[in-house]
This record gives structure tokens, sequence and C-alpha cells, in this order.
């Protein structure tokens, strides 16, 4: 048996908004570590929304969610796959979910008046989740495997613009995010002597993870296993235990616990964002909500300046520094 654990983020790119990394771990039979999990477990998970007969759908976030079909999806599956790792209750509001996905982001969630207004109540059928949650965890039983658990980091834009300023590197930020994560999952597993085998998608292209890595683990023996143009693996090592990284381009949809932790982390960040434009549609009336992205974020900026002056927008805890 192996534990292998998928992670992924949400919203690498945008102006406005938090950056947002998720992991999602399974403990698997060392027989299944390269087989298609979505095949594996077919009676309770599929990749596409025609055709899924009450499944959960897993798929990368991009795919999954879309701002005309909303959350649903994305909810569905999360809270249905928290289920089938223990979770005993179904998260209702938003403010549940961030305490169950994202525990941590309660030291930075006082800073946002956005953040601490009253908290949205989510529209999902709790019974219809418990089936599915219950299903997924039959399945995963019967495969001898086991959902062990989900959680994100946040960064919501204070905190993030404070590490771009000491790191200077958007992408060594989010790296020091999943570093954490790495780092929080390996913890758990130690005790159990299983190898923690991560596969992360390959971060802006990048081949060579050797320096970075080090840097961040440096009490383990690092291993180059591969660097090709398809595969970055490595093998880290103390004695505590062992974890490998493999880093691939696509590995969102090539791998379910990769597109599982995409979808936990998109979840996060657009629940994050939703409480954004409701903070500002009470106080500025009707204006258009942001997914934040940079064409749309510099719209919301000026319309939000227009309707409350400069010194009514703190940008400090709105806008990213590029």
């Amino acid at each position: 048996m192996a534990f292998l654990a998928g992670m992924d983020e949400a919203g690498y790119g945008p102006l406005l908004g938090p950056l947002v990394a998720a992991t999602a771990v399974f403990e698997v039979p060392d027989a299944l570590l390269r087989a298609d999990l979505w095949k594996v477990l077919e009676q309770a998970v599929c990749r596409q929304k025609k055709g899924r007969r009450g499944r959960l759908l897993i798929n990368d976030s991009k795919k999954v969610y879309s701002r005309h079909t909303g959350l649903k999806d994305l909810q569905r599956s999360v809270l249905a796959s928290l289920l089938a790792g223990g979770l005993e209750t179904v998260p209702q509001t938003t403010e549940e979910v961030l305490n169950v996905l994202c525990p941590d982001f309660a030291l930075q969630r006082n800073h946002y008046p956005w953040h601490t207004r009253p908290t949205e109540k989510l529209s999902v059928d709790p019974a219809d989740i418990r089936i599915a949650g219950g299903l997924f965890r039959r399945v995963l039983e019967e495969q001898g495997m086991r959902f062990c658990f989900l959680q994100a980091r946040c960064l919501e834009v204070a905190e993030y613009n404070r590490q771009i300023g000491l790191v200077k590197n958007k992408a060594r930020v989010l790296f020091g995010q999943l570093c954490c994560l790495i780092d929080t999952v390996f913890q758990k597993s130690r005790s159990s002597g299983k190898v923690v085998q991560f596969l992360i998608d390959r971060q802006g292209g990048r081949l060579r993870y050797r320096s970075e890595l080090q840097r961040m683990f440096p009490q383990m023996e690092l291993t180059i296993l591969k660097e090709s143009d398809e595969l970055s693996s490595y093998q880290l090592r103390s004695e505590e235990g062992t974890m490998r990284l493999h880093f691939t381009a696509g590995a969102d949809e090539k791998y379910l616990p990769v597109s599982l932790a995409s979808m936990a982390a998109k979840l996060v960040r657009e629940l994050l964002m939703g409480n954004l434009n409701a903070y500002f549609s009470e106080i500025c009336g009707q204006i258009r909500p942001t997914a934040g992205y940079w064409q749309d974020g510099q719209r919301y900026i000026l319309e939000l300046t227009k309707h409350l002056g400069e010194s009514g927008v703190d940008k400090r805890l709105l806008v990213r520094v590029r």
C-alpha cells in the first residue's frame, strides 16, 4: 500500500482574490498506483457530465466549473469526497466549507470585511451528497482503497503580496504553498511506514525542481529519478520516511487525485470571491460581479473607485502586486 496525493492550484494569474493550493490524498494498493482510477472507480465517479447517473463528476476544474452552471458540480463532488473520507456532516455554508477544507484561513479572515459578514448558505442537497459520498466510500473499499483527506491552503491578497515582497517571484510563492501541503501530507503519513507518491501539475512548464526541493526540504536526501520533457520525478528520504514527487504537464486531466485537488482549490477560491462580490454589491448597489482576472479585475476596481472614492477602496487587501 502507498499514499497517492494529487496537488493543484486555482488563482495563479488573477489580479484580485486569493491563490489557493489543494491536495487530495488516497491510500492505494501498489498494483493500482499506475492505474486509471476513473476506470477502477467507475461505479462511483465519471469524467463527463453526460451520462453520469448520480456518480461524482471529477475532472480538471476548468472542465467542471463555468460561470453559467455555477458551483453545483464542484460542491457536490468535493463535499461527497469529504464524507467518503470520514466527515460526518455535510457543510452547508461557505464558512463551514472553509473550516473543513482550509482551516488555516481563519488566521487571515478577520482582516477582510467581506469574509467576516454573515456567511452564505450553499445551494446543496445534503441527502444526495450523503448518498454519493457513501457510494464513493463503498467502491473505494471494494478496490482496497481509502480516501484519506482533502485540504487546501489559501493566500488572500495581503499575505500573497507580503510573500511576493519577500521572494520577488509568484512561481516561488506558489511552490512554497505546494511544499507546505506536501509536508502536511508527509507528516500525517510518516507513522504508517508507507511511501507517499505525489502527482503535481508541472509549474509553468518548468522541467527541473531539484534546487527548489532541496531549499524547501533541506533535512531530506534527494535523488533525481527522472528529468525529461514528459516527467520530472524525485525521491526525498529521511529517517521519518520516503516520498516521491512527480511533476508532469496536464496532470489535472490525467490523474483523478489531481483533478479532485483542482476542484477543491477552485471551490475555495470561488467561495471567497463570492464573499467579495456579495460585500461590495451590498454597499455599492448594482455592480457586476468579477472573477478577478486581469482585464475584468481592472474594470471592477474602476467601478468600486467610482462608487466609493479612492479612500473607500483598500487596495492593499484587494489588488495583487504583479
